[in-house]
């Protein structure tokens, strides 16, 4: 039986063992105490997939690498090309394909690797229906909630869950070809956006229109169809084109997937395993929140059997910890989730930062006392595709990157965050607007990315960051401090980020749980030899951010104290 996180030591004491409710021998219990400082194992997460960060790219709306594949022309009388919503002063949405693409993110593989990140979470590649949906009430221009006259260009409106939409491949570049190029030429992981509670919207159209509320088979073959029927209209009993469906609605005008069907399970999980297959290295799964915790512990028992150390996220549209917590405990699947408490407080501090104070991002750390299975696995972010885009200086975004990438989690950052694209805008109002190419030359130079490139940079050099416990030394004002230590497998390193969101410089003074001993700090080159019982000065700019590391067996005993007991109490 293990621990309630993976963030153990070796080296337990008696009272961290009894928190775990797990029974040792005496003379296990005894020899603990014995152990000397440095090795005692210090680790946050085990999970291989933590050393990770995470580009999030809505693939239609990335890059236009091939233009044969744009299908400008599809859809007849019910087009799916671009379909602009206007808004105010000149302003634009977009609820059709607008090109981008698999190899529009391929030809861009090393501008994501240089900026730093390590995978790259698309949206779903599946095939969806070929023309704009005409039930509901139409979309407009800031609106939510609404499909009508929308297409599935995002991908979330699967008709086939085992074939490509025919928008992203290309003729020279298939879904495989695409993930292993993009790790064999550029080290980038590839992570899936996979669903299992909704199909495409399937009903109150006019008419009934090709590919909208019908599901096939790997090979082609109808094995759903909701016929442009109501939920509660639907006759599985007697129909057998209607079992996959549960007969009430749940998102909108969506199909909502019956999971208690073992016909249902079987074709969305074996789904999922074909896609890992064809390179998936990680799964970013939508809407969890709306399937029961049985389906995705047989799932991921499932996926598990065969890719033990694969890992997951769910997104669970929800800022209580507590609710979303319940994803992350094995019982329910063990699957980790997006850190929405810790997104709401970030757009808190970063989009007023004169206004706000670090403390408010502290309270959503819990390091402590926390409702999660491990919190050093959860993924982080301050925005997304489905929600308003920060709004934000370009002085808040790199705050907010210089926040993401030295604390505890997996940070995962939105397309065209890098250059503020589209700040404060939500998803009808200009949030999916292309990005492209030219956008992505100019990016290059843009002072976000550059502040973005460096942090992201060395989180991606430093396992401390990666996995290391948090331990908090200050967090009030503009000002933050804190450790991330790590010693586990070989690896001593200790690091200190030091954060400043003020406009003006300010000055640390760092003693508490220091260990003498050269640090350097990891975007400067600076060095620092630091005596016992002293401690490391520095000033950090303003809008700055400094990381000091120091590799070396971790020997300072009130170091190893503060981090034991804070593990204890997780």
């Amino acid at each position: 039986m293990r621990c309630k996180y993976n963030a153990i030591a070796v080296a337990l004491t008696a009272s961290l063992l009894a928190g775990c409710g797990t029974t040792q021998p005496t003379h296990t219990q005894t020899s603990a105490v014995s152990i000397a400082p440095a090795e005692v194992e210090i680790v946050g997460t085990t999970t291989p997939f933590a050393s990770e960060s995470v580009y999030f790219v809505m693939t239609d709306r990335f890059v236009d690498g091939d233009p044969d594949n744009n299908y400008e022309d599809q859809g007849g009388e019910h087009p799916t090309w671009q379909l602009p919503l206007e808004g105010p002063d000149g302003k634009k949405a977009y609820v059709g394909y607008m090109g981008g693409d698999l190899k529009g993110i391929l030809d861009n593989g090393e501008y994501i690797k240089d900026m730093g990140f390590s995978a790259v979470w698309i949206t779903p590649v599946l095939d969806n229906p070929n023309q704009q949906f005409t039930g509901d009430e139409q979309i407009t221009y800031g609106g939510a909630f609404k499909d009508g006259g929308k297409t599935g260009y995002h991908g979330y409106w699967a008709t086939n869950f085992y074939k490509a939409d025919e928008h992203l491949v290309s003729e020279d570049l298939s879904v495989k070809q695409y993930t292993a190029q993009m790790r064999d030429k550029f080290g980038l992981k590839s992570v899936f956006d996979i669903v299992a509670n909704h199909g495409s919207p399937s009903f109150t159209m006019p008419e009934d229109q090709p590919g909208f509320g019908e599901i096939y088979d790997k090979d082609g073959n109808l094995v759903a169809d909701h016929q442009n029927l109501a939920p509660e209209a639907l006759d599985p009993e007697n129909n057998p084109l209607h079992g996959f469906f549960h007969n009430y609605p749940d998102l909108v005008k969506l199909s909502n997937l019956d999971d208690e069907n073992p016909k249902v399970r079987d074709y969305l999980i074996n789904s999922y395993l074909y896609w890992i297959s064809q390179g998936a290295d990680a799964f970013r799964i939508d809407t969890i929140r709306h399937v029961p915790h049985a389906f995705w512990r047989e799932m991921s028992d499932r996926v598990r059997e065969q890719y033990p150390e694969f890992f997951m996220f769910g997104e669970s549209f929800q800022y209580d910890a507590n609710f979303i917590a319940q994803h992350t405990l094995p019982k329910n699947g063990g699957v980790s989730v997006l850190d929405f408490p810790m997104q709401k407080a970030m757009v808190e501090v970063f989009e007023q930062p004169d206004k706000s104070d670090f403390s408010t991002l502290e309270e959503v750390l819990y390091l402590t006392h926390g409702p999660y299975h491990n919190p050093y696995d959860l993924t982080t972010f301050y925005d997304n595709h489905d929600m308003a885009r920060m709004n934000a200086t370009d002085e808040g975004f790199i705050n907010a990157h210089n926040w993401l990438f030295t604390v505890r989690g997996i940070p995962v950052v939105y397309q065209g965050s890098e250059i503020g694209f589209m700040r404060g805008t939500s998803e009808h109002a200009g949030n999916r607007n292309y990005l492209g190419q030219a956008r992505i030359e100019k990016a290059k130079s843009h002072p976000i990315r550059q502040a973005l490139s460096k942090i992201a940079n060395v989180r991606k050099h430093t396992p401390a960051l990666q996995r290391g416990i948090q331990l908090n030394v200050e967090m009030a004002g503009h000002r933050a401090a804190f450790y991330r230590v790590l010693q586990h497998n070989g690896q001593h390193q200790v690091a200190l980020v030091l954060l400043n969101k003020g406009p003006s410089e300010t000055q640390y003074a760092i003693g508490e749980y220091l260990q003498e001993g050269t640090w350097v700090e990891q975007l400067s080159g600076e060095t620092q030899t630091v005596a016992k019982n002293h401690t490391l000065k520095a000033t950090v700019a303003p809008n700055g951010v400094q990381v000091w590391v120091l590799n070396a067996p971790i020997r300072n005993t009130s170091l190893i104290s503060a981090v034991r007991d804070q593990m204890a109490r997780q």
